[in-house]
């Protein structure tokens, strides 16, 4: 299926880690040019260099998401070499493992500019343009803990469920102009961040990690854990043709793992 993005410009956010990274490489095999931002400069060259030896186009930034006066000089070097934004991914690092009680303030408001607040400013800033021209994908990346909240992952539990509320509101806003705005839900995806959960899950619980491992995969009906490229297909075709009347949705690509309906 040809998703019909060649020459559309994306920007995705984490995008020299786990799922950002094969996010990009999957956008890039479609056409698109990409621009990689990551707090890790390095990460974000390596991906960049990948898609560019696969024949794509593609700008690296370093991209500190907690700083939001970062914003308009990083957008603007993206419109000034791939052009204006078509697809926005929003997909950020995860908080550290965490009650919900005995939080500081500090720590909420610091997590919340990162994860929440640098979300909704960089997509205020591309947005307008995706409506002027009549075209344009908003996906954020998200968490299982959205709907069914992950033990020992306060911060992300509650921080990311805000991004659903805007999310869906902001998606009845724009959709008349040819924008969508959904959400992507990943369950247990094989990255570093999964492998250090189940680190901090047997260091708690005075196991393994190769026991905490198998503890989690035993709860997912595929019996596995999910390939990031598994979960970027899913982003990319939200960001295709296609996919143009999906709008104010969480999908999810977990393998069965939520038990909700």
């Amino acid at each position: 299926m040809d998703l019909g993005i060649s020459g559309k410009t994306a920007l995705v956010l984490g995008g020299g880690g786990g799922i950002g990274g094969a996010v990009a490489q999957v956008l890039a095999e479609e056409g698109a040019d990409i621009a990689i931002a990551d707090i890790d400069l390095q990460a974000a060259q390596r991906r960049a260099e990948a898609v560019k030896s696969a024949g794509g186009k593609a700008l690296a930034l370093e991209w500190d998401l907690s700083d939001l006066s970062e914003i308009d000089t990083n957008v603007a070097l993206v419109e000034d070499s791939l052009g204006p934004v078509d697809i926005l991914v929003n997909n950020t690092g995860g908080p550290p493992p965490s009650s919900v009680l005995g939080q500081g303030h500090e720590v909420w408001l610091s997590h919340f500019q990162s994860m929440v607040l640098s979300v909704m400013a960089i997509t205020d800033r591309v947005a307008p343009s995706m409506r002027s021209r009549g075209w344009g994908r908003i996906i954020t990346s998200t968490s299982s803990g959205v709907i069914a909240p992950i033990p020992n992952l306060g911060l992300s539990n509650t921080l990311r469920a805000a991004l659903l509320g805007w999310s869906k509101t902001l998606a009845r806003e724009i959709a008349a102009d040819g924008v969508t705005c959904n959400v992507t839900v990943p369950g247990r995806i094989r990255t570093e961040r999964v492998q250090f959960l189940d680190r901090s899950k047997a260091e708690r619980e005075g196991k393994t990690a190769e026991q905490a491992s198998a503890e989690s995969i035993a709860s997912i009906p595929m019996g596995r854990y999910g390939e990031p490229r598994e979960y970027a297909s899913t982003v990319a075709f939200l960001a295709s043709v296609q996919a143009a009347y999906i709008t104010g949705s969480v999908v999810r690509a977990d393998g069965g793992l939520i038990s909700s309906i």
